[in-house]
């Protein structure tokens, strides 16, 4: 029988249970945990993060900026922290942004804003399906007060139907304040069916709280065009002599590799039109407490470029699924607290600030690096700064 893992079901989030477990590994594979050992926070903050508590994972976290946001949200110049191991990102980044600072900053939008969960109804056959449909819709208020009536901050907002076969599959649309949302809406969905299938005056087969359509930790089409989190669009318009100047590329050039790799992208099947989104995402995400399997949904996304008459750069990418919070989950943790304030981003009403940010810096990404493999500096960057043998 295999030997369980210490853990003590009244306080178990304590240094001596994380110690018990770290002495149990070196027990049982002979490997000294003593780096992840050390750690500065207190194990008592980690409960509801993190089970079987053994330590911390230390990723360096670098600093990139100052980018400058034209929100509606984020104001003004910030200074990002990035977390990661991969040589060269911050320096990439840290560039994109000195390019767009220069031609005046980035504006960044939030147009959507929506959190999910599908849950899919049963029927004997279509025609009951449908007739469930018309009744959810003319009972619409009643079910947003039961699902409301479970959380402060998160509000129905609409519910959409998807039939097939004798299914239908509804999709609640919730906005969440300024938490991630995915357990809030959860529990706000699971009540409303509930009710829903207390007040059904016909016959329900069965539902299930989630029929996929949620899409939950991974990309989807409807994401896309729906939205899941925060919908947001940066974008920006160099002048090519400053696009020439610091990238060594001039925006005409940039424009045509843009044309080319968009053949490229779908000749791939990508879910993404641009370069390399996911790397900012993620850098952000890990050093400020973000849920990090989101980054499947929220690297999704749409560039567009364009050159106007004077034949300035014109740039938008588009982030139809970005899933952030600035209060809690992950986010009241030490370090990522502190990076969190480091942009003045965390707590509540900071979230809509939070993916401005993002939007801007991951813009900054993806200029930054499209110039770098026109301009030969993609390989030779790599070897100066991502080299560590």
């Amino acid at each position: 029988m295999a030997a369980r893992i210490p853990r003590d079901k009244k306080n178990d989030h304590t240094n001596e249970m994380a110690q018990q477990r770290r002495d149990f590994v070196k027990e049982h594979t002979g490997v000294s945990l003593e780096h992840v050992g050390k750690y500065s926070i207190a194990p008592e903050t980690t409960n509801g993060n993190i089970e079987n508590f053994i330590g911390i994972t230390q990723t360096p976290i670098g600093l990139a900026g100052p980018v400058l946001v034209n929100g509606e949200h984020a104001k003004g110049e910030f200074y990002v922290p990035m977390a990661t191991s991969e040589g060269t990102l911050v320096a990439s980044y840290n560039r994109g942004m000195r390019l767009l600072r220069e031609a005046g900053g980035i504006k960044v939008s939030v147009v959507d804003d929506a959190m999910q969960r599908a849950p899919v109804f049963v029927f004997n056959d279509a025609r009951e399906a449908r007739e469930f449909g018309v009744w959810i819709k003319e009972n619409l208020p009643s079910i947003q007060e039961v699902a409301q009536s479970t959380t402060k901050s998160g509000k129905l907002r609409n519910i959409e139907q998807y039939a097939a076969a004798r299914m239908l599959y509804l999709r609640f649309n919730f906005t969440t304040g300024d938490a991630a949302g995915q357990n809030m809406v959860g529990k706000a969905t699971y009540f409303a069916c509930e009710w829903i299938k207390k007040n059904y005056p016909a016959t329900i087969q069965r539902y299930m709280l989630s029929g996929a359509m949620d899409t939950d930790k991974k990309h989807s089409q409807l994401n896309t065009l729906h939205t899941r989190g925060k919908r947001v669009i940066a974008e920006a318009t160099i002048p090519s002599d400053l696009l020439k100047s610091i990238m060594g590329v001039p925006a005409e050039t940039l424009f045509k590799m843009r044309a080319i790799s968009q053949v490229g992208n779908f000749m791939a099947g990508s879910t993404n039109t641009g370069a390399h989104s996911a790397n900012g995402i993620a850098a952000v995400f890990m050093a400020t407490g973000q849920d990090v399997a989101n980054v499947a949904e929220s690297s999704a996304a749409v560039t567009f470029a364009d050159l106007d008459d004077e034949g300035n750069y014109y740039i938008a990418i588009t982030i139809p699924s970005l899933i952030v919070a600035t209060y809690g989950g992950g986010t009241g943790l030490g370090t990522q607290k502190e990076c969190l304030e480091v942009m003045d981003c965390y707590g509540e009403g900071k979230v809509f600030k939070l993916a401005e940010i993002i939007g801007a810096t991951v813009l900054a990404g993806e200029l930054s690096l499209g110039a770098a493999v026109l301009a030969g500096d993609w390989v030779s960057s790599h070897d100066a700064l991502g080299r560590n043998r």
